[in-house]
């Protein structure tokens, strides 16, 4: 059963990943690019601190610890644990994966992109229900910056799946942890 499962992984990789086009290398690429990205998450924090000031403080911290779990359960233990080789390592592979600008560690499940992405876009919006209408776009953003690690050829979909669904579950716990810490604390000053 894996074996038809990483079989069908392989052939949908091979087949997203030759949708290739030479101008769009670049543009995947800069899209892959965490730095590319910092601007952005700076703006964020910008307004979170001036929107909602101490809470927002607090909402940083949460989005940070976030992305640390994510990143470190992907690749700090799955990745050296489950040693699936990236399709571009991959001795079976090297001659038909397409890819932009080198090919990063040997092992590539989950994807770190994915649960970093999506477990920030999760936080945010779990954070600013609000404002929801817009965080669709965090997921959007999201959904692209995954689908660039299989354009770039680092990745097979069913790394970004699993990265994904991990990245928003971690959110998910957090905020829940979050909410219980707030209310804890609100207690206990409406106590004093």
């Amino acid at each position: 059963m894996i074996e038809v499962i990483q079989e069908a992984d392989q052939q949908l990789f091979l087949w997203l990943n030759s949708l290739h086009l030479p101008w769009l290398d670049p543009v995947m690429y800069r899209i892959t690019n965490k730095y590319t990205w910092f601007p952005a998450y700076a703006l964020i924090v910008v307004v979170l601190l001036i929107k909602y000031k101490w809470e927002g403080a607090k909402m940083i911290v949460l989005l940070v610890l976030i992305i640390i779990a994510c990143d470190q359960l992907t690749s700090g233990f799955m990745k050296p644990f489950f040693e699936r080789l990236r399709p571009c390592h991959n001795p079976g592979l090297t001659d038909q994966v397409h890819v932009v600008e080198g090919c990063g560690g040997k092992y590539g499940f989950a994807s770190s992109h994915a649960a970093n992405t999506f477990g920030f876009a999760t936080g945010l919006w779990l954070l600013l229900r609000s404002w929801s209408r817009w965080f669709v776009w965090g997921f959007a953003w999201a959904g692209v910056v995954s689908y660039t690690r299989i354009y770039v050829g680092v990745h097979y979909p069913l790394d970004i799946l699993i990265g994904a669904i991990l990245g928003a579950a971690i959110a998910i716990i957090f905020y829940q942890l979050y909410r219980n810490f707030n209310r804890r604390l609100l207690n206990t000053s409406s106590v004093e």
